[in-house]
């Protein structure tokens, strides 16, 4: 009985070793191809290219037990790449990109063409890292005996595998880091076995290669500038490739925005929350906003978490995740594939006006006074599943996500007040310093089958103070792009690969937007005749109405008292403040000894108006009275020259007080 069982198995390897004899006729072949080829954002200095394939088939036996030839695989790129760098040692260029033999864990436990029998071959490997990324991993060759339904098999198709000792107990690495160089990836020392037999291939895959796609962003004939691979193979065998340059990605402006037309505030009325603009966000195809991974639970964050145990795995080739991140795979010193954080838009805010004050909406809103829920809070789940867009403010445009999701953390900046009248918008202060403040929001739920456009409120609150001049006159701008952008690094810099900076990043926006502006409040009263001379004289009034029962809104401040009457014209005058519901008195004989011409009061108030009082000493023989002409404001635009011109004016209502001059 023992006898007949050790001729049964010697029969089943001789029946292994003439199958594999007898399947080396072809040559090997090897077709390139990019089952996906993506649409790269124009302003992203690490935009993902598709995954190339190579498949081959054919080729020659080399027998059980020998070396299997080594080779090194160079893509060079029309663009640099800007793949992760995770430094070994002294060796800093080992990058995140991978090269896959045969797509390891894409089908774990089922049946592939190289049999299930325990390590597992071909999909059903388990994912083996080779850890000498600068000279690569050998290789044995091993056999499986496939049976009907790709189960191993004592009786069946005797197939060629790579093994690390030349048994099937021990499979031979199967992912392998690139060499990044300027505009390419070299991938040193991968085993190339030939398929052999009839009906088998053996796959080569290329991902988480990245480029700088802003040196790419002029448009073609065809609309979209295309990025080109060229694929070289160097070493101990030769492989004869089909479409060695395949085209990775095409490149196109992945983002429009804008802002509300520009707000005007006065000076001279302190303004609380008011809402001044609203910034819009859209995107220009259906993938230019992605959250960090692929959400792949309904939990909250699982489009921010760090990719671990399933279900929140990324780690299955070939599968298109529409996310930040692309194949996540833990290498020495890092995790492959992982971006920082999901697509983030940020407003940069300019010019300022000192003591004034910028918040905005702590998520995306329907408009200033509704968030995109309607309610006060967000939507049921953020960053799950759902496809609601929305977008959080973070607390800095680099800060990365961290262990969102998994140990709790996200960067997000909580609303610590609301928006005006009666407003749900949660909204959150942001720090102007220098005239400047920045804004920046993530995306958190995101839809990749249709364009998308995201709104944030902006709110401004200053204290008037006109004596001070506070806050002094001016139009503040928004810039509005992806993040994070310069100056957080060099445009230069930033185009290369890194081991620090952060993925993604994008290059500055360009343009600005007029979102609000603070006008001086004047009032321009113009005293066509002022005398003291030939024994006239004249009195002059000036009364601050802004006390009214209108709402108007208390102000207070000093009129410049201008004298013309040729060329020997006095010195300028001041009134002094004038408190709002009083009135300001003067003798020409005291102001302005011996003056005959006119008078042009400038009042830093609004609706100040004027009286003058002519007459001879006493009053006795010969007196007038008049009022004094309330004339456009050329300097500030904020009146027109017509009556009834109250556009931009706060409080003025549309009676008008402007006369023509």
């Amino acid at each position: 009985m023992v006898d007949f069982r050790r001729w049964a198995i010697a029969m089943a390897l001789l029946v292994a070793i003439a199958g594999l004899a007898s399947a080396q006729t072809t040559p090997q072949t090897c077709q390139t191809n990019v089952a996906v080829t993506p649409t790269l954002r124009s302003e992203g200095y690490t935009e993902q290219t598709g995954d190339i394939t190579i498949t081959c088939t054919g080729g020659a036996n080399i027998g059980v037990g020998s070396l299997i030839p080594q080779v090194n695989i160079a893509l060079f790129y029309n663009s640099q790449v800007t793949s992760r760098l995770i430094p070994q040692g002294s060796v800093g260029n080992i990058s995140e990109a991978l090269l896959l033999l045969d797509d390891p864990g894409a089908a774990p436990g089922v049946g592939s063409q190289y049999g299930t029998t325990s390590p597992g071959y071909g999909t059903a490997a388990l994912q083996t890292l080779c850890t000498s990324p600068t000279t690569g991993c050998t290789a044995t060759v091993g056999t499986v005996v496939v049976g009907p339904g790709g189960v191993a098999s004592a009786v069946g198709t005797a197939v060629a595998v790579a093994t690390a000792n030349g048994t099937t107990t021990a499979a031979a690495a199967n992912v392998f880091q690139g060499i990044v160089a300027g505009n390419s990836i070299t991938f040193f020392g991968i085993p190339i076995l030939a398929p052999v037999t009839s009906g088998f291939s053996r796959t080569i895959r290329i991902t988480n290669a990245r480029v700088n796609a802003s040196s790419l962003g002029g448009s073609s004939a065809s609309g979209a500038t295309p990025v080109i691979a060229s694929i070289s193979i160097s070493g101990a065998t030769s492989l004869l490739i089909s479409n060695a340059t395949p085209t990775v990605g095409f490149v196109q402006g992945g983002l429009s925005s804008s802002a509300s037309g520009s707000s005007n505030r006065n000076q001279c009325s302190s303004d609380t929350l008011t809402s001044v603009n609203t910034l819009t966000f859209s995107e220009n195809f259906p993938t230019a906003f992605k959250t960090r991974v692929s959400p792949q639970t309904n939990n909250s964050y699982a489009g921010q978490a760090i990719p671990g145990a399933a279900p929140n795995n990324q780690n299955i080739p070939g599968t298109i995740y529409n996310s930040e991140s692309n194949f996540v795979f833990p290498v020495p010193g890092g995790t492959a594939g992982l971006s920082d954080f999901g697509t983030r838009l940020k407003a940069t805010f300019n010019n300022v006006p000192a003591g004034v004050r910028i918040f905005v909406s702590t998520a995306n809103v329907n408009n200033n006074a509704s968030p995109v829920q309607g309610t006060a809070g967000a939507p049921t789940v953020i960053g799950g599943t759902a496809t609601t867009t929305y977008a959080q403010l973070v607390n800095s445009e680099t800060v990365s996500d961290g262990n969102a999701g998994i140990s709790g953390f996200f960067p997000s900046v909580s609303g610590t007040t609301f928006g005006p009248n009666g407003g749900n918008v949660p909204i959150a202060e942001i720090t102007v310093l220098n005239g400047s403040a920045t804004a920046t929001w993530e995306i958190v739920n995101t839809n990749p089958n249709g364009n998308e456009s995201l709104k944030f409120a902006v709110y401004e609150t200053f204290s008037s103070n006109v004596a001070q001049n506070t806050p002094p006159p001016g139009t503040a701008t928004v810039t509005m792009s992806y993040a994070p952008t310069p100056p957080a690094f060099s445009a230069s810099s930033g185009a290369a690969a890194s081991s620090t900076l952060t993925i993604p990043r994008f290059t500055a926006g360009t343009g600005s937007s007029n979102i609000f502006t603070i006008n001086i409040c004047r009032t321009i009263l113009l005293y066509p005749y002022v005398t003291n001379i030939q024994g006239f004289d004249t009195g002059l009034a000036i009364a601050n109405t802004t006390t009214d029962p209108f709402g108007t809104g208390a102000q207070a401040g000093s009129c410049d008292l201008n004298w013309y009457q040729g060329t020997n014209n006095p010195a300028k005058g001041t009134s002094g403040t004038i408190a709002s519901g009083t009135i300001y008195t003067t003798l020409a004989s005291t102001a302005v000894p011996g003056f005959n011409g006119y008078m042009i009061a400038v009042c830093n108030f609004q609706f100040a108006h004027g009286f003058a009082f002519v007459s001879d000493v006493g009053a006795r023989n010969l007196a007038m009275g008049y009022l004094a002409v309330v004339i456009a404001d050329p300097g500030s635009g904020s009146r027109l020259s017509s009556p009834g011109g109250c556009i931009g004016v706060s409080g003025c209502n549309t009676a008008g007080e402007q006369g023509g001059h």
